[in-house]
């Protein structure tokens, strides 16, 4: 029965972040693109605070290149003389934890600043959350277990947040709160999202589940983020 639930549960998570991700990856290309006024900006390491972190990137970049048989790159390839394709082509084939560290790396804190205040947080916190996301979905599609999972990593809550959160208390190393980190996220790129419907039906097909397991406090449907 956990397995069963489990296996629901990260398919459930593993979709809703798949539309974070698209969201994400083209802010962070787009956003770069527009104020550096460079495409290629991904492969330049002037934009870059540690080389030793963007030497690291590249290799990842390059290794990405090589095994890709993406039409667009297979076109790009053929079409083109430049080394590396404008950034909106690389992000499409670059995995999600590649693409948080190039955003964390980036030195123009003015373009840190823009990216994540299209999603309504400071730097540090979005950083964070980003992790907790990244580390996520690496559960869900690798099929570890994550009904009952704690984080080794607590995530940055931030100074202020503007948009609806969460007020009860809550142990940030539970699954739960990186539910709500998911939802937070979902409600920006997603505003008509049925995330609440779909955990609420999983529940009731598994009503032996003691969500407590998964640090869901008395009352959780209750609070601002997901009565939105």
């Amino acid at each position: 029965m956990l397995y069963r639930f489990d296996k629901k549960l990260r398919l459930l998570l593993f979709n809703e972040i798949e539309k974070i991700e698209v969201a994400v990856r083209s802010a962070i290309a787009n956003t770069c693109c527009e104020i550096t006024g460079n495409p290629f900006w991904m492969t330049d390491s002037t934009y870059f605070t540690d080389s030793t972190k963007f030497t690291k990137t590249m290799q990842l970049i390059d290794a990405e290149l090589r095994k890709s048989r993406e039409e667009f790159i297979v076109h790009f390839k053929k079409t083109y003389s430049n080394p590396y394709p404008p950034a909106w082509i690389l992000s499409e084939i670059l995995p999600f934890g590649i693409i948080t560290n190039i955003y964390s790396n980036i030195k123009d804190k003015k373009i840190k600043k823009r990216v994540s205040q299209a999603f309504g947080l400071q730097i540090e916190p979005f950083e964070s959350w980003l992790t907790i996301i990244t580390l996520t979905r690496n559960s869900c599609c690798h099929h570890a277990r994550v009904w009952n999972k704690q984080n080794t990593i607590r995530a940055t809550i931030p100074n202020r947040i503007n948009r609806p959160w969460i007020t009860l208390s809550t142990d940030s190393l539970r699954i739960y709160f990186n539910i709500c980190i998911i939802k937070y996220f979902l409600d920006i790129v997603s505003p008509e999202n049925d995330m609440l419907a779909k955990l609420q039906w999983l529940f009731v097909k598994f009503p032996e589940v003691d969500l407590k397991a998964l640090g869901f406090p008395d009352g959780w449907e209750m609070e601002p983020l997901w009565k939105v």
